[in-house]
């Protein structure tokens, strides 16, 4: 289901993080990179954070030396344009966005191959949930914002790829794709905070491909809707799943969090998706 390779995730015992700080914070009130550890002499590190009109991102690069400081800089505007363009081109809260104008019945996703595979996604995960991810059961019609955040992330992760950069992690809100090798040189060491509660310890993981997607971690009810009622779902507090593909994985969590335990049957016979957190 649109993977790009099989994710590479290991659960950690925290007790081995004791001496090795982790990269990548999710689940905190501020989820953020870590303050960076030492780099190897090869390679080159960026952090950069944009901002759009609906969400915060943040890429960390760890690209080699050989692509040097203007490359590195190339690939990293390559990939801010595209999270600017889907933003201005299929944020559904935009008035003359290609969403906006497909749900007035204006425009054919075939008129545009990016919206056409937007919708795509969008029928394939309304099959994969059993319709509990339903981005045509919304109020004015068809809303992709269940899994935009993460389509847009895999769009720019393929920009830097494309560009030379082979490790790197872009996070937003909860949410991350990484790819390769930290600063550091081993794998990207994230740590999972329980989006509601505080007390119970993070989960540790060490990635070189994969991404995490996270519905809930405002704890604010409300913001996802049962798509069979219509109504504010209220079965999750919380749901995070790991997977390939951000999209895919931010759609699950939403799909997850809307349908309650019943949900976790989505994650068996060998699926490449797994739900992280999942708490009612």
């Amino acid at each position: 289901m649109w993977t790009d390779e099989q994710p590479r995730t290991r659960w950690v015992d925290p007790a081995t993080f004791r001496y090795r700080r982790p990269d990548l914070r999710l689940g905190t009130r501020e989820p953020r990179p870590d303050r960076p550890g030492p780099t190897t002499g090869d390679r080159l590190t960026v952090r950069h954070t944009v901002r759009t009109s609906t969400a915060d991102y943040t890429l960390l690069l760890n690209a080699p030396a050989w692509l040097g400081r203007r490359g590195v800089g190339d690939a990293l505007r390559d990939a801010v344009a595209e999270l600017r363009a889907i933003d201005l081109t299929y944020g559904p809260n935009r008035p003359e966005s290609l969403v906006s104008r497909l749900r007035r019945g204006e425009i054919n996703p075939e008129s545009y191959p990016p919206l056409a595979d937007l919708v795509d996604r969008c029928g394939a995960m309304r099959a994969a949930t059993d319709g509990w991810f339903d981005a045509w059961a919304v109020p004015g019609g068809f809303d992709p914002g269940g899994l935009l955040g993460g389509w847009a992330v895999e769009r720019a992760a393929a920009r830097l790829r494309a560009a030379g950069v082979q490790d790197y992690a872009v996070l937003t809100g909860a949410d991350l794709v990484v790819r390769g090798h930290a600063g550091h040189g081993g794998p990207w060491r994230v740590a999972v905070h329980h989006p509601t509660d505080r007390r119970r310890p993070p989960l540790m993981l060490e990635m070189t491909a994969g991404a995490i997607g996270t519905s809930g971690v405002t704890g604010r009810r409300g913001h996802v809707v049962d798509p069979h009622t219509g109504e504010p779902a209220d079965q999750m507090v919380a749901a995070t799943v790991v997977g390939p593909n951000l999209a895919v994985a931010d759609a699950y969590a939403t799909a997850l969090y809307a349908a309650g335990p019943s949900g976790l049957s989505w994650f068996r016979s060998g699926s490449d998706y797994r739900a992280l957190i999942a708490n009612h």
